[in-house]
């Protein structure tokens, strides 16, 4: 799974990248995280919800035209599709799990190059970045996500529910903050802020966030490597 914004205005499958239908490993170990993230969490999300998505994709599309397109085609194929609905919840939860996973860091990490100075130059730093996420993902009602965003190389933060995800609006994703309860509740109960907060200051791979931001800000031309979910 990688992310880049080509020339054209609106982005497609291919500006996303090529994520397949299958499980991803987990990037760290499954104590990496803790204690913001217990193992037992991980366990439960990673192997039972992440693959609960990719399990129901299959069976939905077994014996159709989707059924060996990746999940950035099907997510674009079916969105704003009301009789496609199924798919495309499965699909953009499966990928919307990928990226999460990847947003995710065992060290804290900082921003640097070109993401540090959009930030500076977009949020005013990055006290004013982690305030405006926070608010997405506690405000945001309900299931969904809180994203990192970019347009043009412009910033941005947004939160979407259920399952949609930034690209089919537009916009890039850079990393992402899972605020479903399955993501938090065994180890936070309805503390969702307190969660937030520690996975904020803690957890977040801004490495993996520029990287994201780097391709949108600066390349114009289709990209020879690709970050793998």
């Amino acid at each position: 799974m990688s992310c880049r914004m080509s020339s054209q205005p609106a982005l497609t499958a291919a500006d996303i990248g090529a994520t397949p239908q299958s499980l991803p490993p987990l990037p760290f170990a499954a104590t990496a995280l803790e204690p913001v993230i217990s193992a037992t969490t991980l366990g439960f999300h990673h192997g039972k919800h992440h693959k609960g998505y990719i399990d129901t994709l299959q069976k939905l599309v077994d014996g159709t035209g989707m059924a060996n397109r990746t999940l950035e085609e099907i997510i674009f194929a079916t969105s704003d599709q009301p009789a496609q609905t199924a798919i495309f919840n499965a699909a953009a939860q499966a990928w919307n799990h990928g990226f999460y996973w990847q947003s995710l860091s065992p060290a804290a990490t900082s921003p640097s190059g070109a993401l540090a100075s959009a930030i500076t130059r977009d949020f005013g730093g990055m006290t004013a970045l982690k305030a405006a996420l926070a608010k997405a993902a506690t405000g945001q009602f309900g299931s969904g996500w809180a994203w990192l965003v970019a347009r043009g190389g412009t910033l941005s933060v947004m939160s979407t529910s259920n399952a949609d995800v930034p690209f089919t609006q537009g916009f890039l994703p850079l990393l992402t903050i899972d605020v479903w309860e399955h993501a938090y509740y065994l180890d936070w109960q309805n503390r969702r802020p307190e969660h937030v907060e520690a996975l904020i200051e803690q957890h977040l791979d801004w490495d993996f966030a520029g990287r994201n931001y780097v391709s949108d800000a600066v390349e114009q031309i289709p990209m020879a490597d690709q970050h793998p979910a």
